[in-house]
Formats: structure tokens, C-alpha cells, sequence
């Protein structure tokens, strides 16, 4: 069992990355293949060693797709603002995965206005 200080860090941390992941993400990486992308979660391991982080990106799968190849290029420089920012002896490795619950929320409610419809219309 965990105790609760460690995991009060670790929860602290995770949220801590997140803010400076956008921040970093929003406005410093120069790469022209990263589109406009949000940090919507960040998952750190229980060793504080890697972190997963879920962006979304706005934009057609292709773009997202580039979006994500340009975030894993700059991953080196990510991790040494992190370490820099958050004072911390070593930064988690990061994993970018493409968080795709926006579409299928889109998708979801496009569905349930068509049952609507059909069943105002019947």
C-alpha cells in the first residue's frame, strides 16, 4: 500500500507536469508540424520514472498524426525545460498518445440528435 505522502507528491507532480507541458507545448516548440494541441491528461507511473501524456489535437487525423511526430521529436527538449522549471534531479520519460474522447464525444452526441429527430418526426 502506498502511503499517503508519496501519493500526495505524485498527484501534485502529475498536475504540476501537465501546466508546464502546455505551457511548453503552447508556445515554445518552433516545429511547424505541431498544430494546436492540448494537454488533456498526463498518467505517472508510480515510480515517478515515465509519464503518458494524452494530447488532443484539433485539426483531421493526418494532422494529429504529424502533431504527435513533432511532439515525440522534441521530447528531448521538453524534458529539460521540465527539469529545469520544476527543479526537479531527473524528468519522467514522456509517451505521447493521442486522446481521441473529444471525437467520439462529437460522434456520441451527433447520434443521439438523430434519434431525437426521428422520434419528433414519428
Amino acid at each position: 500500500m502506498e502511503q499517503r505522502g508519496r501519493k500526495y507528491h505524485r498527484e501534485r507532480l502529475r498536475e504540476a507536469l501537465r501546466e508546464e507541458l502546455e505551457t511548453i507545448v503552447e508556445g515554445e516548440l518552433g516545429d511547424p508540424r505541431i498544430g494546436l494541441v492540448n494537454i488533456s491528461s498526463v498518467e505517472l507511473a508510480e515510480d515517478g520514472r515515465s509519464a503518458h501524456v494524452w494530447v488532443a489535437v484539433t485539426g483531421e487525423d493526418e494532422e494529429a498524426e504529424q502533431s504527435l511526430k513533432g511532439l515525440q521529436s522534441a521530447v528531448g527538449f521538453i524534458r529539460h525545460e521540465l527539469v529545469e522549471r520544476l527543479q526537479l534531479r531527473r524528468a519522467p520519460e514522456l509517451f505521447f498518445h493521442l486522446d481521441r474522447s473529444r471525437k467520439a464525444e462529437a460522434r456520441i452526441d451527433e447520434l443521439l440528435k438523430r434519434t431525437t429527430r426521428k422520434k419528433s418526426n414519428v
